[in-house]
């Protein structure tokens, strides 16, 4: 679903309907895009951005390419706004011009983020606000702490959507944006995301983590109007609550 205010007169909005999806490289799939921004879904996987091994398999190559038509020549660029991990699948922002990126990221506290996830057992309550702050060892591992002086304020709420008794669909907001976050809040509370051999079970039979950016409300860095993006809930959610793997 994609809302946005109506007053096209300032730029030129095209919204794209989830028939006219573009799909592009490896999975990736522009579901809204202006003159400004482009928001794609990310499929898991998929890297944001290039690191020293990979380069060329990430989300932010594959749209370079695609503002530049395949011509290496082209000017046109885009900018990254914000990073999903790898394994984390869904709503991903980029922009097409530096004051759009600014604009984005300047109100970045403020953009409302939900996801959704599939966890071992059932959380203590039906919803609530996990909080803590967050730290991260030599081993680049995050976790919780009771100690401001060593770690972040973090703050995650959630509410189960639904009970198979072996798992859970979450519904989570985001309130605060840091390291692997929701992650490290659910195994905190014994609800680790399926398949996250990192900070759940090392042995997990599942190798696709079950964590996905459902949707995404900010303000539009031209006409200051609200707009809100959101994706489907991926088939493998669904193959897990349906108890089929």
């Amino acid at each position: 679903m994609i809302k946005a205010g109506q007053d096209n007169r300032n730029f030129n909005m095209r919204k794209r309907r989830h028939s006219d999806k573009i799909n592009l490289a490896r999975g990736l799939e522009i579901i809204y895009e202006d003159r400004d921004i482009i928001v794609v879904d990310k499929p898991a996987k998929l890297l944001t951005m290039g690191t020293d091994r990979e380069k060329d398999k990430t989300a932010y190559y594959i749209l370079t390419d695609y503002v530049r038509k395949g011509s290496r020549k082209s000017q046109n660029r885009i900018f990254i706004v914000h990073r999903l991990d790898r394994d984390t699948s869904g709503v991903l922002i980029f922009a097409k011009n530096e004051k759009a990126k600014l604009s984005l990221q300047n109100q970045w506290q403020d953009t409302q983020k939900q996801y959704l996830a599939v966890v071992h057992g059932t959380p203590p309550q039906k919803e609530g606000l996990i909080s803590s702050y967050l730290a991260e060892n030599k081993a680049y591992v995050v976790y919780s702490t009771t100690d401001a002086s060593k770690g972040k304020l973090a703050k995650t709420s959630y509410k189960v959507l639904k009970e198979t008794g072996r798992y859970s669909l979450l519904e989570l907001g985001l309130l605060t944006g840091r390291k692997n976050q929701i992650r490290v809040h659910l195994a905190d509370i014994g609800c680790p995301v399926v398949g996250d051999r990192k900070y759940g079970n090392p042995k997990d039979v599942y190798t696709r983590l079950a964590l996905h950016a459902k949707s995404i409300s900010f303000l539009h860095p031209s006409t200051s109007r609200r707009v809100t993006i959101e994706t489907k809930m991926p088939s493998y959610f669904e193959k897990l609550l349906g108890g089929r793997d």
